[in-house]
């Protein structure tokens, strides 16, 4: 039995990553994959079980990264404007160390291929107490999940995407997220959410 190589395996992943942002799901072969990281194909069923064995291995893993990362020094107990802020930062700060994570995780939500019920239960749990807190305290307004979740995020999450890919609106110079604009942007968020 062949015995497995941490750094392989994450090189392996990592390619794989690249190879579905950059050319979408139907652009992920084992053996396009396997000359990506310059290992062998029998190297990557080592690790993945299949094709669909490795996306949604890939999901779970980048989920939990991104899910830690955005409950660094978060209490759920916080006022709600306090901790808004310090998720936009943690969040924003993890696409921006992590421009191809955000674009595979983005590219998933969307697809059949991932069992998306996976999610880490402890940034569950977390981010629906911080809500229902604020409801209680009156800090914000009760919205179903889906409405709640576009005004207090869908904002964040496009405005880093101008910002990672150096764009902006037809005809602006590329869009530069800084300190000011955040605070601009979650400053309006945070007006939409109040009773």
């Amino acid at each position: 039995m062949r015995t497995r190589d941490v750094n392989k395996e994450a090189l392996i992943r990592e390619k794989a990553i690249e190879m579905i942002v950059n050319h979408g799901f139907d652009g992920l072969s084992m053996h396009k994959l396997a000359k990506s990281a310059g290992v062998s194909v029998a190297t990557i069923y080592i690790y993945f079980k299949d094709r669909e064995d490795l996306i949604q291995q890939l999901y779970t893993e980048e989920s939990q990264k991104m899910a830690s990362a955005t409950l660094h020094n978060f209490d759920p107990e916080s006022h709600f404007d306090e901790g808004l802020k310090v998720q936009w930062l943690n969040r924003m700060n993890y696409c921006f160390e992590n421009p191809y994570s955000m674009t595979f995780m983005e590219q998933v939500k969307h697809s059949p291929l991932v069992d998306r019920s996976t999610i880490d239960r402890r940034f569950l749990d977390a981010m629906s107490r911080f809500v229902h807190k604020a409801i209680e305290r009156n800090e914000i307004i009760p919205l179903p999940v889906e409405i709640y979740w576009s005004i207090a995020f869908a904002p964040l999450y496009q405005l880093v995407k101008f910002h990672i890919s150096k764009t902006s609106m037809p005809g602006r110079p590329p869009f530069i997220f800084d300190d000011e604009k955040i605070n601009l942007t979650l400053g309006l968020v945070l007006k939409a959410l109040k009773p």
